[in-house]
């Protein structure tokens, strides 16, 4: 087993904090006079900073804010949290806390994994590279998505001795998959997510009002420009790891050149089209295609964007090592059950959980996480590990790299500050004992 963390790091006692290694951040915030490096740790706020920030480019703004319809599932994700409430222990020594999380044999310095989110280049000019480093200089794992404005190499060398995964958008062909894998593999991906609740793009009005689609003009589809087989079979030699979207993302720009003829325009858009008849285009999977992927991939395959009972025991049947209890943010299906809950009802299938103990199957959460409480009650409910997503895009887009390490910190100190008020040392003490540490309501 290997270890990502020191666990030897303490902080001496200070008015305001505790012994930690995150919780001591809030300390730092309340030593440097100054606001905090994204001018709040607040969510709201923070989403507030990024609309501001993007304000020229309102198309990007939505692309990380929207949702699928009416966004009843992003509401149904964020009220599912407030069903679920606390219940603080007193006088229990809990001066000395860790939040280490052992995930697929490494242990890492807490349960967050920074989730998957697309099209990075067009919310910062460093795109994911930011995240990347941000994630690697924390000893945070990341997980890097198929729809990156970054190569699979690019976003490795910026992680440097980071632990990081690769997601999936699964292609067509089988050739062109294998190749993908192998790329992942060669720049240290240890983990492959296979995302299997976007086979197509939802019914998203953000998006469709303003006909905002990246994808489109080549913004997006990087790690297919950058791939040896895509790039063979439409007679061209790869991208170079260095071609990257301009910044900022001007679709206008992009219908301009190409009704001008521009060669490069053209080209960029030609290529989206055929990688489009590849991935993401309505061509649905089933379990069975599991196979090739667990024959040429040897290290954990998770399912990510499952919220049913009976498809987490089948994740189980199929040699699935992990799975990410996800909707997508709310993203893809209108109406659809929150991810707690799906959680909850997951949690109580005996399958699921003999899988979980005995070590066959590793629970994630995925969707609807802005706090440090939250956090503790998905645990609680029975997950391992938890992905953060929309809220450091907005940390991306309003101070880069910077923003992303200061946000983690923050949904990090949080979290070990409610964990230790709460009473327990440990993501042991309440891990799956949701019965014992929480009351639900309503």
């Amino acid at each position: 087993m290997t270890s990502l963390s020191d666990t030897s790091f303490e902080q001496p006692k200070a008015y305001g904090s505790a012994p930690g290694r995150w919780s001591g951040y809030m300390r730092e915030l309340f030593h440097s006079r100054r606001p905090p490096p994204l001018g709040s740790v607040d969510p709201d706020r923070l989403e507030a900073a990024a609309r501001e920030k993007l304000k020229d480019s309102p198309g990007t703004f939505g692309f990380i804010f929207g949702n699928a319809g009416s966004g009843e599932t992003y509401r149904n994700n964020r009220g599912a949290f407030a069903k679920w409430q606390i219940v603080p222990r007193m006088l229990r020594d809990v001066t000395h806390r860790t939040i280490e999380t052992t995930l697929f044999g490494v242990t890492h310095p807490s349960p967050l994994v920074v989730a998957p989110i697309g099209c990075q280049g067009i919310m910062h000019p460093d795109g994911e590279l930011a995240t990347a480093r941000a994630a690697g200089g924390l000893g945070i794992p990341m997980i890097l998505s198929g729809a990156a404005t970054r190569s699979i190499e690019a976003v490795a060398k910026a992680n440097g001795s980071g632990h990081r995964w690769y997601q999936l958008y699964w292609p067509v062909d089988n050739e062109i998959t294998l190749s993908i894998l192998s790329r992942a593999k060669q720049n240290g991906y240890t983990a492959l997510v296979v995302t299997v609740d976007t086979m197509a793009i939802g019914w998203r009005p953000y998006d469709i009002d303003s006909t905002f689609l990246p994808f489109a003009h080549s913004v997006g589809i990087q790690i297919a420009l950058s791939d040896p087989a895509f790039m063979k079979s439409q007679g061209l030699d790869p991208d170079a790891d260095d071609v990257i979207p301009e910044f900022p993302y001007d679709p206008a720009q992009f219908d301009e050149l190409y009704l001008k003829g521009d060669e490069k325009t053209r080209r960029g858009v030609q290529l989206a089209a055929a990688w489009g008849q590849q991935a993401v285009n309505g061509v649905f999977r089933s379990w069975e295609h599991l196979k090739l992927l667990r024959e040429n991939w040897e290290g954990p395959l998770i399912v990510k964007g499952i919220v049913s009972v009976e498809d987490a025991e089948l994740a189980i049947d199929n040699a699935v090592d992990g799975i990410v209890v996800s909707n997508h943010g709310g993203r893809q299906v209108d109406g659809s059950i929150s991810t707690l809950l799906a959680l909850e009802h997951i949690m109580a299938s005996p399958k699921v959980k003999a899988a979980q103990a005995s070590g066959k199957l590793t629970i994630l959460f995925d969707s609807g996480i802005r706090s440090g409480a939250d956090i503790f009650r998905a645990i609680a409910l029975g997950a391992q590990g938890v992905l953060l997503g929309r809220t450091y895009a907005y940390a991306l887009a309003v101070a880069g790299q910077a923003g992303v390490e200061a946000h983690i910190k923050s949904i990090l100190a949080d979290f070990e500050l409610t964990l230790g008020l709460s009473g327990y040392r440990s993501i042991a003490e309440i891990q799956g004992k949701a019965v014992d540490v929480m009351v639900k309501v309503g």
